[in-house]
């Protein structure tokens, strides 16, 4: 590490110190828990841990899937083996750690993702094959009480980007684009203006507002009036960018508090037109200096868990890209339970049929964007729901556009019977046509129309929006639906969860 950067981090080490200090608090000592290891297919290293403990880590082989237009990989699985133990892990795309003998291990990027897209444009390419991350089998992910989810939200309550899964929300993707345009950190989407953005963790704000911090000019994304930059005490540079206000407080050179509100979710600056939360964590490598990415999803679960307790998280993500007639896998092995075993998975489709199993292969007649529908019991009972995206393209014809639709409502926690909840929507590639809603509940459909959209003027207008209120305690799965001019349709789902008053 540079003698810039040990006197940044110093800096920033202090005003955290005298921050927590005057508020009565003792500074926590913000360190890491897992350490990162890169292997080649072939390689074993020996690998200590943050307890001291160590362990055999080999890497014997990767198998990628690709999709069928771009050759863009869409999973990969490796194959590893921990003090002779086999195990497949897969990479980014909301897999969390595994935990095989001593450690919890989890695979964030591969090398080809991190050489084929604009998203790590800043990092470096990896030098290895692969990157790990090893914990001690009975760590946190991040230290207690130092890491909190940025959002008052329900845990992919709208429709995300991940780690590694190809850009595509909004205009989905450019398929003569050979940049594949991987995603690096975390989108989650929302309702403009009402959702509120929160600080992650305490830090030193080095950018908002357009205004960077004397000393912090070489940041590792954009400065723009939307964005906030905070660092926290490990050295990580946090990226909270379109939203559609900030709080007049947070400005460059102040201190703030975990928890702490930074303002609430838009679609400025460079969001492709669809209101969502970009959610980056950045850091400088300390022997290299140059900016990496941390996927950050396994602590913001371990901290939304342990603030709501979900029972049981379903998991069919990430979004799909297909070809009409062409047979892709909808996978949702990663869904788990926190308190029994998943007994059941079961799949719904758009075209009105089902299929038991994690696992299921499908193809498409017709192009259009697609929103399958995961349920998942467990052996206690709980039922969660997710939905994956499969975008659809005419083979043939990939000039011919397909629509897309984001679909979100607030609030997404604590709903009652009778309580008002918003619904908006917005639908892009698409010059007709209406939003139709069905609310689930056999109550009448309600129709919206979200306009047209252009690129020119994406971050222009308002979602289309429609209020419901649920008479009854239960899950609800909503749907919403507009047909462009070609006949394609856009479908999205929304699981609603009505508590008992």
């Amino acid at each position: 590490m540079n003698t810039c950067n040990i006197f940044h981090r110093i800096k920033v080490t202090l005003i955290l110190f005298c921050f927590l200090a005057l508020s009565g608090c003792k500074p926590p000592e913000l360190t890491r828990l897992n350490v990162i290891v890169g292997l080649n297919v072939g390689e074993s290293k020996e690998v200590k841990l943050t307890n001291g403990d160590a362990v055999n880590l080999k890497l014997t082989g990767i198998n990628i899937v690709r999709d069928s237009l771009r050759k863009a990989v869409r999973a990969a699985f490796l194959t590893v083996t921990v003090d002779g133990e086999e195990i497949t892990l897969g990479c980014g795309n909301y897999n969390m750690p595994v935990t095989v003998g001593k450690v919890k291990i989890d695979c964030p990027v591969i090398k080809e993702i991190t050489a084929t897209s604009s998203y790590y444009a800043r990092s470096a390419i990896l030098q290895s094959d692969a990157r790990f991350r090893l914990w001690p089998a009975n760590s946190p992910f991040i230290q207690k009480g130092t890491f909190a989810f940025p959002l008052k939200q329900s845990w992919m309550a709208s429709r995300t980007q991940s780690q590694n899964e190809p850009a595509g929300l909004g205009w989905a993707e450019n398929l003569e684009s050979t940049n594949m345009g991987y995603h690096a950190t975390h989108d989650f989407g929302g309702a403009e203006g009402m959702e509120e953005i929160f600080s992650a963790t305490d830090g030193l704000v080095v950018s908002s507002n357009n205004e960077v911090l004397d000393g912090y000019e070489e940041l590792p994304g954009d400065v723009r009036p939307d964005v906030v930059w905070i660092v926290d005490g490990r050295g990580w540079y946090i990226r909270y960018s379109h939203l559609n206000s900030i709080e007049p407080e947070i400005k460059a050179g102040t201190t703030i508090r975990m928890g702490q509100r930074i303002g609430y979710m838009g679609k400025q600056g460079g969001s492709g037109g669809w209101v969502h939360l970009h959610f980056g964590v950045h850091y400088r490598d300390p022997v290299t200096s140059v900016w990496e990415v941390e996927d950050a999803i396994p602590y913001l679960w371990e901290a939304y868990a342990g603030k709501y307790k979900p029972a049981l998280l379903a998991i069919a993500r990430p979004r799909l890209l297909a070809w009409t007639g062409d047979e892709i896998t909808l996978d949702g092995s990663k869904s788990f339970s926190l308190g029994g075993d998943i007994v059941s998975y079961q799949w719904t489709f758009t075209d009105g049929t089902t299929a038991d199993g994690a696992v299921h292969k499908k193809s498409y007649s017709t192009a259009g964007e697609y929103s399958e529908i995961l349920k998942v019991t467990d052996s206690k009972g709980n039922v969660d729901y997710d939905f994956t995206y499969v975008q659809v393209y005419e083979k043939g014809h990939p000039e011919k556009r397909i629509p897309t639709i984001h679909p979100v409502y607030y609030p997404t926690l604590n709903i009652k019977p009778g309580d008002p909840v918003t619904f908006l929507v917005r639908t892009f590639g698409s010059d007709t046509g209406d939003e139709v809603w069905d609310f689930g509940d056999g109550t009448e459909k309600v129709t919206v129309n979200s306009g047209v959209i252009q690129r020119q003027t994406q971050n222009d207008g308002q979602y289309a929006s429609a209020i419901h209120s649920f008479q009854k305690p239960g899950h609800y799965i909503v749907r919403v639906e507009r047909i462009n001019e070609s006949g394609f349709p856009a479908i999205g789902h929304l699981h609603v969860t009505v508590i008992d008053d």
